[in-house]
């Protein structure tokens, strides 16, 4: 058996002093091309050769040799190169004007020391940041294998961090030995930034570019290696320093402005500041502080005296309301609006200055004088007479007094107009300020007693007169305007009341055009809902109606071969009594009185109105006419012969006109067909013959008398006024350019109501609340069977705001009725809660 014969081989090697044995050269060749990088020779390098060491190393399980290498070198590196660099940067001049803001250095020494140290800092680090690039590539396994292997910062964020701690934290050694506080290089970088910031905000100019690399600088540097996003030292260290020294700034800038500078100044400096501030985060800092920086100056400059600057005298809030400074107003609101999203402070005084302007309104009325104004102001002008219209006017006092009621609604329309083109020029029609004016513009319009009465005056002048005139695009102005007016008005009950009286006039009078008139009344249909327009559309359909009816008549009576058709053409309106003003139908207007006595017609009328009357009961038995003649109106066929003795002029013919007066200054006209030349009669005389109310006849005859285009009947004495005294003759001798003369109808102009006209229909409306109350209460109680006093009210009221605003003692009053006539009955046990009966 052959045995196998044993070798000794010799030891191998240990693998750990081979992998030694490689790492050294490796190293060597590594640090040699740092060098080169860092002297910015790696022109003759070869990267492959290097990447080729680092990665032998790595692979060899040296990585973390290496990775210790490298940061020592760079340590080294910044001790022995550039450390010393930057202390000589820093002398004690430029700690003294940076750190410790001694005085006595100009602006321009402080940027010219400030600038040469931010050059040396941004030389260094620019010089830093190429070579850890190149370095990281040319360890790029090291970062992909080792650095992921262990979790450690990679290689090229502990190497660019060290400019951070060497550099920026490093202390700033011999310069500052004489002072006490430990400062630091980054506490210098940063006041001379802000320092130079600080400048460029007082108007110099700086080396934009230059401070933009700092901060760049910073925002690529973090706290630690682990790079952690929001903990960049641009955000930890320099942007609260910023912030808190722009505050500073920014403080004291708007105490000075408060002293020197008004509220336009302010404005626009203000505005300046924030577009100066955006700018400078774009160009020069980071756009990540834009949105601190303008709340730092929206607070320090905007909001801090934004009451002061807005009361400011002559330059303020009011002085820009009244002057129409719409630039002014329009940076204000912009400001404003970055720091209250609820607009209080403007709010506030916007309000305020509505309100004083519209008692201002108030009170120039008081002040202004309307006894002489255009001819137009008078009621009783025919539009054609342009000449007359053109010639100044006395008005009576009631005439004055209307004239004042639409000088009121014009200008709190002008005030309108004003606080919109505000809202919507300067205020980009924001409904938080529109409706902040809407309340106050209620406010004012409300508190003012006869704001229903003067709204109803306005639309009733402008459908009555110069509509004919206008385009349609202005009347529709003017109904958009009335109904503006409209919905500010809390008391619309008794806007309905008065409109539906001037309505009346209007329509039986023919004062204006039906179309304007059923459009006005759309419109408020739509706003305010179909119980509120219910009697208007009931005297729109009752004049309809009577057209039709009238033109039945007549041809019912040609049809007859009447004689008394050819004399007299009778024109009917007859009105349903719910639809029509009390006063248009003949009812009382004074408390305590009864109906108006009706009047004696002449003959030839009254044979017209029995022949109508047996015609119209002929399909409809059983319905009561009633004549109402205060509202009606005539035209008169006048003859005026040739007056005896006159050979020339117009008194030598024959001269025939045609009048227009009421249906009582046709009666009192046709009684002198009887007289004789030269006979009179006496007032008491005509009253006695006629039976027309004396006020009535008043208004008559003096229309007939004393007015010069129609005085066709004389009066003795030829005074102004009409007296029981007077005596009437017929004017022989009348002439008239005109052959249609209208003659002023006193009875149907729309005037403002008396003092105590006023309290009567002040009056009537309670009494017809208190009859809507009364049903709102029913209503609701027969709904809700059971329910407590205060829910009650508070449904009562929700109901009827649109209607007007109830009185809770009004309320109380009502349901106590209710319960007296046994519609409701408390609840036993529970006396404040209410159970309908049914």
């Amino acid at each position: 058996m052959a045995s196998r014969t044993n070798k000794i081989r010799p030891i191998r090697k240990p693998i750990t002093n081979r992998d030694q044995s490689e790492f050294e050269p490796c190293w060597a060749l590594l640090r040699d091309a740092m060098t080169d990088i860092h002297l910015q020779n790696a022109g003759r390098l070869s990267f492959e050769q290097l990447y080729r060491a680092s990665y032998k190393i790595v692979l060899r399980k040296k990585g973390a040799l290496l990775y210790e290498r490298v940061r020592d070198f760079e340590q080294e590196w910044f001790r022995d190169h550039i450390m010393p660099n930057i202390a000589a940067l820093i002398t004690k001049n430029l700690i003294n004007i940076s750190l410790l803001q001694h005085p006595g250095s100009s602006s321009h020494e402080r940027r010219e020391m400030g600038e040469k140290f931010l050059r040396g800092i941004r030389d260094s680090w620019t010089d830093h940041n190429r070579s850890m690039n190149m370095i990281a590539d040319v360890l790029m396994y090291l970062d992909r294998v080792y650095t992921l292997e262990t979790k450690q910062p990679s290689l090229f964020a502990v190497t660019i961090g060290l400019f951070r701690n060497n550099v920026l934290r490093s202390h700033i050694g011999a310069a500052a030995e004489d002072i006490e506080q430990d400062f630091v290089v980054f506490d210098i970088l940063c006041a001379v930034i802000l320092d130079l910031i600080n400048m460029e905000r007082d108007g110099d100019i700086i080396n934009r570019n230059l401070v933009r690399k700092i901060t760049a600088m910073l925002e690529s540097l973090y706290e630690t290696d682990d790079e952690i996003e929001n903990h960049r030292l641009y955000l930890t260290l320099f942007e609260p320093r910023y912030l808190e020294a722009s505050t500073e700034f920014y403080r004291k800038e708007c105490e000075k402005l408060v002293q020197e500078a008004n509220c336009s100044t302010w404005l626009r400096h203000a505005q300046r500041r924030l577009n100066e501030e955006r700018e400078r985060c774009g160009t020069t800092l980071s756009i990540m502080t834009t949105d601190k920086i303008a709340s730092v100056v929206e607070k320090e400059l905007i909001e801090a005296k934004l009451d002061v600057f807005l009361a400011m005298e002559g330059s303020g809030l009011k002085p820009m309301i009244d002057n129409d400074r719409l630039d002014d107003l329009s940076i204000l609101y912009q400001l404003i609006s970055r720091v209250d999203s609820t607009k209080s402070a403007l709010k506030v005084i916007l309000q305020r200055r509505v309100r004083e302007l519209g008692l201002e309104i108030e009170k120039a009325l008081k002040n202004t004088d309307f006894s002489v104004a255009g001819a137009a102001a008078g009621d009783g002008e025919d539009a054609g007479e342009a000449a007359e219209k053109a010639k100044p006017q006395t008005l009576n006092p009631a005439q004055q007094q209307t004239a004042a009621a639409i000088k009121w609604v014009d200008d709190v329309l002008q005030l309108k107009d004003k606080f919109d083109r505000i809202l919507s020029d300067c205020f980009c029609d924001d409904l938080l300020l529109q409706s902040a004016i809407t309340r106050s513009f209620s406010d004012f319009i409300n508190s003012f007693n006869r704001s229903s009465e003067y709204v109803s005056l306005f639309i009733d002048d402008n459908l009555k007169r110069g509509i004919k005139t206008k385009t349609e695009a202005e009347v529709d102005a003017v109904l958009d305007k009335a109904i503006v007016l409209l919905r500010y008005l809390t008391d619309r009950d008794m806007f309905e009341r008065y409109y539906q009286k001037h309505l009346a006039k209007r329509l039986l009078h023919g004062k204006s055009e039906i179309h304007t008139e059923k459009e006005m009344v759309s419109r408020m249909k739509s706003e305010m809902g179909n119980h509120f327009t219910s009697k208007f559309e009931g005297m729109f359909k009752d004049m309809e109606l009577s057209k039709d009816l009238t033109d039945n008549y007549r041809d019912h009576i040609a049809s007859l071969g009447d004689a008394d058709y050819k004399m007299v053409d009778l024109n009917i309106n007859v009105l349903t009594t719910n639809n029509w003003p009390p006063e248009v139908m003949g009812g009382s207007t004074s408390k305590g009185e009864g109906a108006k006595p009706d009047c004696f017609y002449p003959p030839e009328i009254k044979r017209l109105q029995e022949s109508f009357y047996k015609y119209y009961l002929k399909d409809r038995s059983g319905r009561v006419l009633t004549w109402v003649s205060s509202a009606g109106n005539a035209d008169v066929k006048c003859v005026f012969p040739k007056v005896p003795g006159k050979e020339t002029g117009p008194l030598s013919k024959e001269r025939r006109y045609e009048l227009n007066v009421s249906t009582y200054g046709m009666i009192v006209l046709m009684l002198f067909n009887d007289l004789v030349d030269g006979e009179s009669l006496s007032f008491d005389e005509i009253q006695a013959k006629t039976n027309i109310p004396a006020p009535e006849l008043m208004r008559t005859l003096a229309s007939l008398s004393s007015v010069p285009k129609c005085r066709v009947l004389l009066k003795e004495p030829a005074t102004k006024n009409v007296k029981n005294t007077d005596k009437f003759s017929y004017n022989a001798q009348f002439v008239s350019k005109a052959i249609r003369i209208k003659a002023p109808v006193i009875s149907s102009i729309s005037k403002v109501e008396g003092d105590e006209e006023r309290k009567e229909t002040e009056r009537k409306n309670d009494q017809t609340r208190a009859h809507v109350i009364d049903a709102a209460v029913v209503r609701i109680m027969k709904q809700r069977k059971l329910l407590a006093h205060t829910k009650l009210v508070n449904e009562v009221i929700s109901q009827l705001m649109g209607r007007f605003k109830p009185d809770v003692p009004l309320i109380k009053k009502r349901i106590e009725d209710l319960l007296a006539r046994e519609y409701l009955e408390r609840v036993e046990g529970d006396s404040s809660t209410y159970r309908y009966l049914a």
